[in-house]
């Protein structure tokens, strides 16, 4: 093959996909008449649903960072020790284990995210709604009613206010401000799934002062926690209204959250929406994709919509429900709560592939914010230096107990840094790297250097290792040799401590962290070549976590086009997930398992994974209720508690079937079903910070368009029979086979191949 320079007239725009279209919106006839099916707003700090409550249009609002934070009772007592844990597995005396740290978690009410108060507008009289239409183009929610009456809502994504319009009104618009009801009844104590009554928090009931046009909320929480919600409002003609609220909270935690609702309703509507679009505008031109299958595309679309609404800087991370906690009276599930034994990570997974590296950024600067609160933890609780990360966290990041194999474990930290990893290679960021990336990672590898010891054989081990969620809570939860999840996550963290400190010159630090590397073990396999929980112990029962993967994907330590040996590992192990079966999986657990597939080059496994988590495990609105709502089989769990992750994890798992880029070469396309004769993408991202689009029609590649942010060199996997290039600035095609196509380019350049 011998690629021809031309002059051509092709562009960026010959690349087929679109931008989100109306295919791709929420629409209904009616309103929900549940929290969990309504029409969510967000800018990463504000949260709206839009639904109906006994006949009453209901806005269920919420703040990031509304939480009790009060310290868990019980759970910092003289036993809040590792190596007290380990004295009593090695007694065989559990009990008191989980006495002292999982009946914290599952009876004590707080610390926990709480909600906000909701509004409703008295809408009986407008007869039903006729149409219901959330516009993901312009993250606005539009609603008309059988009389004529109309409403048009926000979250601003650029300052800290919710707005509606109404229009065609035929009476006055009655509003009203209803606060959470912290004095009702407790029916319900240990329950974390379902959510505990909010009368257990033991809040004196807040104030609701009415004035003319404007209601406001102050409720005081634990401690010196107040907030408060404010609605204003202001009548433009008989039949026109329009409002703002916001929500308040002190102390300040993000002070850019500041507020003056009156000077901000002064100005009105209009002046605030035209920079709400433009907002939204430049973040739907950050990436795109067009794919042959209505239902995993518009999924895909609607997973983009919630991160942006979701993930933001000077906001906190993505906690379980994020800003759409349960209006239903209740503690959120789980709390609400970071879970970082899992959920926190798989919320990111979209952001770098899908060139959303701000928002992901957000994500490790609340890791940065906190690092002296880990520092804290992992002196008090493991007794060394470094940074270990609780499993599961309260906002500031301080644990909070729960199933300690998990939520005390000592390589959630490895896993976050991973994040750290991705966002250097992703945005090849040098002053990230040197003042962010290498020193968490570093400070991780010095943790886990203490915290784990050298066995008769040499062998470095933890003294003791889990497997989330094997066996639960068990004794048997205990292994006393490394688990492939752990294991794996070890690996990982000093392989990449020696790659980084080798990048910044470190040279005696990189050869001191891949010596402590060799020190480890292989991973755990079976004869056939499967991946174990840990040695002599296989994956043998459905389980929602595929912890023992964790090798293969995220982490891609096992590679597929690096040798036949990996390849065997991948596909046996995906095949005994498979043929066990997913009795006891999560909607998270098919998001994950369409990654899997995707890195095994499955793209027929990987749609079908995608297809059931978004037409079994998700509400009318697109959320993630976690269990099998067709109740068909697909899951014993036939529940409903929302959780955010294996939304972002199925957005993941799309961008994966597209591009991938985690073995040092950008392959295009790698796993996309035969029946996929046409698809294409725009400015998804990868490695080394490329930015690629791409069109296959009838299953031939036509174009590929790269540009480098950063300059160096990029090994595509070449996706042509024959091609023509042009380019923009210094760019050279230094190799080209039928295998491989190699480019060297400098900061800003271009290149775009044709097929010829």
């Amino acid at each position: 093959m011998k690629p021809t320079l031309l002059v051509l007239t092709f562009s960026l725009f010959f690349i087929g996909a679109t931008a989100q279209n109306s295919a791709h919106n929420l629409q209904s006839t009616t309103l929900a008449k549940q929290w969990d099916e309504a029409i969510p707003l967000g800018n990463g700090m504000l949260g709206a649903l839009i639904w109906e409550k006994n006949n009453q249009l209901r806005f269920s609002l919420d703040r990031a960072d509304l939480w009790d934070s009060r310290p868990m009772k019980g759970l910092h007592r003289e036993e809040f020790s590792y190596q007290w844990i380990y004295n009593q597995v090695q007694k065989k005396d559990y009990q008191p284990v989980q006495k002292y740290f999982d009946y914290p978690y599952d009876h004590e009410p707080a610390p926990t995210k709480i909600p906000g108060a909701a509004l409703e507008f008295n809408s009986s009289s407008w007869g039903k709604s006729s149409q219901v239409v959330l516009d993901i183009a312009t993250a606005t929610c539009n609603v008309t009613w059988e009389n004529g009456t109309k409403l048009t809502t926000i979250v601003d994504a650029n300052h800290p206010y919710g707005w509606f319009k109404f229009s065609n009104l035929q009476k006055p618009l009655v509003i009203e401000l209803i606060a959470p009801n912290y004095q009702g009844t407790v029916k319900n104590i240990a329950d974390p799934v379902g959510g505990d009554d909010l009368g257990r928090l033991g809040y004196q009931q807040g104030t609701v002062i009415k004035k003319e046009n404007k209601i406001v909320y102050h409720q005081k929480g634990w401690g010196n926690f107040e907030y408060e919600v404010t609605v204003s409002w202001k009548i433009i003609s008989k039949n026109e209204v329009e409002g703002a609220w916001t929500i308040t909270r002190t102390p300040v935690v993000y002070a850019s959250t500041s507020s003056n609702i009156t000077t901000t309703l002064a100005k009105g509507f209009n002046a605030f929406y035209e920079q709400h679009v433009k907002w939204w505008t430049h973040f739907w031109d950050q990436s795109s994709l067009q794919v042959p299958d209505p239902i995993i595309e518009k999924q895909w679309y609607l997973e983009q919509y919630k991160f942006g609404s979701a993930a933001r800087k000077n906001a906190p991370p993505i906690s379980l429900q994020a800003i759409w906690t349960a209006d239903n009276g209740r503690i959120p599930p789980w709390k609400g709560d970071f879970h970082h034994d899992l959920n926190t990570q798989l919320s990111y997974w979209p952001a770098y592939s899908g060139n959303h590296l701000d928002a992901s950024m957000a994500y490790l600067d609340h890791f940065e914010a906190n690092k002296q609160n880990y520092k804290r933890y992992t002196k008090q609780f493991f007794g060394k230096e470094g940074i270990a990360v609780p499993g599961v966290t309260a906002l500031d990041g301080t644990e909070m107990g729960g199933w300690i194999q998990y939520s005390l474990s000592p390589t959630v930290s490895a896993w976050i840094a991973q994040h750290y990893y991705l966002q250097w290679r992703y945005s090849m960021d040098t002053l990230f790297l040197k003042n962010k990336a290498y020193p968490w990672i570093k400070e991780t590898a010095r943790f886990l250097e203490n915290i784990t010891v050298l066995d008769s054989n040499g062998h470095r081990k933890l003294l003791i290792s889990s497997s989330p969620e094997i066996n639960d809570n068990d004794l048997s939860a205990w292994f006393k040799q490394n688990t492939n999840y752990d294991l794996a996550l070890m690996k990982y963290n000093f392989q990449i401590a020696s790659e980084l400190a080798h990048d910044l010159h470190l040279n005696e630090q990189s050869l001191h962290w891949k010596k402590i590397l060799s020190q480890f073990d292989d991973l755990a396999l079976s004869e056939h070549d499967e991946l174990l929980i840990t040695k002599n112990y296989p994956y043998k029962e459905s389980h929602r976590h595929f912890s023992n993967s964790m090798s293969i994907h995220p982490l891609g330590l096992i590679q597929w086009d690096r040798s036949e040996k990996d390849q065997r590992i991948i596909k046996n192990t995906i095949h005994v997930l498979d043929s066990i079966g997913p009795k006891y999986w999560c909607g998270y657990s098919y998001a994950w398992l369409a990654n899997l597939k995707a890195r095994a080059k499955d793209g027929a496994g990987a749609a079908k994974a995608l297809t059931i988590f978004s037409t079994a495990f998700c509400s009318t609105n697109s959320f993630h209720l976690n269990g099998d709502q067709t109740k068909s089989g697909l899951s014993n769990f036939t529940y409903r508690p929302f959780t955010l992750e294996g939304n972002f994890a199925f957005a993941a798992g799309l961008q994966e079937m597209l591009i991938q880029s985690y073995q040092n070469f950008v392959e295009i396309m790698p796993a996309i079903p035969e029946q996929w004769h046409n698809v294409s993408f725009k400015k998804l991202r990868t490695e080394g910070a490329f930015i690629l689009s791409a069109e296959r029609k009838n299953d031939r590649m036509q174009q590929v368009v790269i540009v480098s942010e950063k300059g160096g060199t990029l090994k595509l996997k070449n996706p042509f029979e024959n091609f023509i290039y042009k380019k923009t600035g210094n760019v050279l095609l230094t190799h080209s086979s039928k295998q491989f196509i190699q480019l060297e380019f400098k900061p800003g350049a271009t290149i775009i191949l044709n097929a010829h």
